[in-house]
């Protein structure tokens, strides 16, 4: 059987300017992905996906944005992420978001 975890990195957490979110440790999955709602608020965030080697430096896993906007809830597979995760948020506005991370072996 294959293992699961979803991990709630924010929840119902306001910005109004730029964040990260906590790194995750996921070596042990082979894929993830992320859920991103915005649940208040009237601003918008776009959101990268960043990885690092060991949950201190931190580089863009690619350069591809996902832009949300106000009640939006979007998802995105991540893939060769290698140990650790997290999403860095550029905010216009104010924004209160859930983010979600679903990780599988």
């Amino acid at each position: 059987m294959r293992q699961s975890m979803t991990a709630v990195l924010e929840r119902d957490t306001t910005f109004d300017t730029r964040f990260a979110t906590e790194p995750y440790e996921v070596a042990w999955a082979g894929e993830a992905r992320w859920f991103v709602h915005h649940v208040g608020g009237d601003g918008t965030a776009t959101y990268l996906t960043q990885v690092s080697p060991d949950g201190i430096t931190w580089c863009d896993l690619d350069a591809t944005e996902h832009r949300v906007g106000p009640g939006q809830l979007i998802s995105w597979p991540v893939s060769g992420f290698g140990h650790w995760l997290r999403l860095r948020a550029k905010v216009d506005g104010s924004v209160q978001v859930r983010i979600h991370l679903a990780v599988k072996a």
